[in-house]
């Protein structure tokens, strides 16, 4: 027999450990664990993060002068290889930088022409609105609303015969109504009551037959709700009579294309939802092509505020949602969840609602529970301010968790003013 063969163990003298960071707070926080000096804290902190920034149609003559700018300052760009040879008139640009680089970077577009000084307080307002945390007040109709502070859910109550989970469970105006303190005790921060279904192929339903669905429901719960309510509708007549009622969202899956529902939202005071939707729910599974699924819904996005800031409704009344399942496939679906964080830099509180949808697997949506909270998870943990979801004491408890873990990663560092210099432009 031969000899065995000494084999020699791994060795983890120095305990090598690729660290995971998503946020400066972190990334200061772990520095600051190697009892590094305070002020050399803050500047390591800037370097400890790459963020990359996706720009579209940057001319042919911005394009090399901002690759320039920012090679200057040690990051980099990329941009189509016909920047080169000029056989294109503009080009999609990749921004990649750390914070400080950035912070670097920015007063130099300043001082630049082709659109760079636009272009630079884009990327700064971009970047500033993405690593924004803290708790923010979204004021609505009547009853305010806090986000920001920890992961939050919005409880969904469909008072409909036909929407595609619980349609028709509560037939009768005080089986919704019991169904919403219900879910507001389970620990939803917003209630949101729905008189049409929206499910796929949906058959359109009238403005009247979906206010006599809702209006009782709004009427009890009025003065009952110890939170917020919200009105799911794409019927400007309905959301006008509702906040009246007592709303205090507006939850529009048209996203405020309606001039009307515009109008609305701007007068009435009411915060709004704005999701993303092609078409209507009876053909929004018509056509899903996209050439860049992320980019064009949240361009979709960022012209639909635009609209609605231009039309009188308030910046910081605004949530954006990009329409998990509304017109996307399972995959793409997926895909925005996995990128909900991305929309934060529109400047808005993101809202995801995947609960009990069909890309979660499945044969029913009843058998979608334990998808539907990893999803809530997910989006949680990748930047939403909001999950809408059916089953909310379940969902509460998981997010939870992701809030204690969150805090437990971001506990600040002990050197003072560590977080404050990371923001000094440098």
């Amino acid at each position: 027999m031969s000899e065995p063969v000494a084999v020699e163990p791994l060795s983890h003298r120095f305990g090598a450990r690729v660290l995971e960071w998503e946020r400066l707070d972190e990334i200061a926080r772990e520095i600051e664990r190697t009892e590094s000096d305070p002020e050399g804290v803050g500047i390591m902190t800037r370097k400890g993060r790459i963020f990359p920034v996706r720009l579209s149609a940057v001319s042919l003559k911005a394009s090399p002068l901002l690759k320039q700018e920012l090679l200057s300052v040690g990051g980099d760009a990329a941009h189509a290889r016909g920047v080169a040879d000029h056989s294109v008139a503009s080009s999609p640009v990749l921004l990649l930088a750390t914070w400080g680089q950035y912070r670097r970077l920015l007063p130099k577009l300043r001082r630049q022409p082709f659109g760079l000084t636009e272009l630079a307080g884009e990327v700064d307002r971009a970047l500033r609105a993405y690593v924004a945390h803290g708790p923010r007040t979204v004021v609505g109709a009547h009853r305010s609303l806090t986000l920001g502070d920890h992961p939050r859910v919005m409880g969904v109550v469909n008072v409909t015969p036909d929407s595609f989970s619980d349609g028709g469970k509560f037939p009768a105006p005080a089986e919704a109504t019991a169904a919403a303190l219900r879910l507001a005790e389970e620990g939803a921060s917003l209630l949101d009551i729905g008189g049409e279904s929206t499910r796929p192929g949906a058959v359109p339903t009238s403005a009247e037959s979906e206010w006599r669905r809702v209006a009782p429901v709004l009427e009890a719960l009025r003065d009952r709700s110890p939170v917020p309510i919200s009105i799911d509708t794409r019927h400007a007549e309905v959301a006008a009579q509702a906040v009246a009622a007592g709303a205090d969202v507006i939850n529009d899956v048209e996203g405020l294309r309606s001039e009307e529902m515009r109008r609305v939202a701007a007068r009435s005071d009411a915060a709004v939802i704005v999701m993303h939707m092609r078409g209507t729910p009876a053909t929004m599974q018509d056509d899903l092509a996209y050439s860049d699924l992320r980019g064009e819904v949240f361009g979709a996005l960022a012209a639909a505020t635009e609209t609605a800031i231009r039309s009188g409704v308030a910046p910081e009344k605004l949530l954006v949602d990009p329409g998990l399942g509304f017109g996307k496939s399972a995959e793409q679906s997926l895909e925005l969840l996995v990128h909900a964080g991305e929309f934060r830099s529109l400047g808005y509180p993101v809202v995801i609602g995947a609960s009990r949808k069909s890309f979660l697997g499945g044969a029913a949506p009843a058998e979608r529970l334990e998808a539907s909270i990893a999803a809530a998870v997910l989006a949680a943990e990748r930047g939403a301010a909001l999950v809408r979801t059916h089953d909310v004491l379940p969902t509460v408890r998981a997010l939870a968790l992701v809030a204690a873990a969150e805090q437990q990663a971001v506990r600040p560092p002990r050197a003072p003013g560590v977080l404050a210099s990371v923001d000094a432009d440098d």
